[in-house]
């Protein structure tokens, strides 16, 4: 944005006013942006996919939310959706700085020069890595989709900014075999911290992930093959 030029303004979909599980160690703020281009099965904010004609939460009533949580809060996460399709969140996230928090960022990677711009202010990123590399396009739906995950993984790995690499996993979707490689691939990559997150049926539309069942996955085994490849493993089931 060239100087003086008045800020743009983020397109948001809703506000969580308090987390303390969207930021580690952080309490925080969760800014949902509208607005996905890819469609994963088992996105549980399918609503947040579509790019809607105006903004169901205006900006200003987010900072005004935002002032009344200085000294309340540490940090403010922008989600989604997808946060970085917006040309609002270079501005929006200076804004936020000015008030004092920290910032974090959920994303899924799929616009790796937009994610370089904004690196710059972001203390914290959880970066979702759909699968392994050659499975990325059938879990999306969009083809050339793990070309763009994998140059934006390496973008935060070289920012050297703190981070959370994460994978939702579903037993249709993702073999133990699968979770194994993908693992080591991340952590070959220079990863240190992994999440997976096993599926949830909150808010997913698709009804072969919802009836399938999770129980005992991923097995015990597994898991402590996974966790020994990371400084820190978390296995997240909500």
């Amino acid at each position: 944005m060239a100087a003086g030029a008045p800020a743009l303004t983020l397109k948001v979909g809703g506000i969580t006013p308090f987390s303390a599980t969207d930021y580690p160690g952080k309490l925080a703020a969760v800014v949902f942006v509208q607005g996905c281009p890819w469609r994963c099965g088992y996105c549980h904010n399918p609503h947040l996919q579509p790019r809607t004609g105006s903004s169901l939460v205006s900006w200003s009533a987010v900072l005004a939310l935002l002032k009344r949580r200085v000294g309340l809060i540490d940090a403010v996460v922008f989600s989604g959706g997808e946060p970085t399709m917006d040309p609002g969140l270079l501005d929006a996230m200076r804004a936020v700085r000015s008030l004092g928090f920290g910032v974090g960022l959920h994303s899924a990677g799929m616009y790796p020069r937009r994610l370089a711009e904004v690196l710059e202010l972001v203390d914290w990123v959880g970066l979702d890595v759909k699968s392994s590399w050659p499975g990325y396009d059938a879990i999306t739906g969009i083809a050339d989709s793990a070309r763009q995950a994998r140059a934006s993984a390496q973008l935060v790995l070289a920012s050297g900014i703190a981070h959370e690499f994460r994978t939702t996993v579903h037993p249709a979707l993702h073999t133990e075999a699968d979770i194994l490689a993908l693992a080591k691939t991340l952590q070959a990559m220079g990863v240190r911290h992994y999440v997976l997150q096993v599926f949830r049926a909150t808010g997913c539309g698709d009804a072969r992930l919802n009836a399938g069942s999770t129980l005992g996955y991923p097995g015990a085994e597994l898991l402590a093959q996974v966790a020994a490849l990371f400084d820190s493993f978390t296995l997240r089931q909500v």
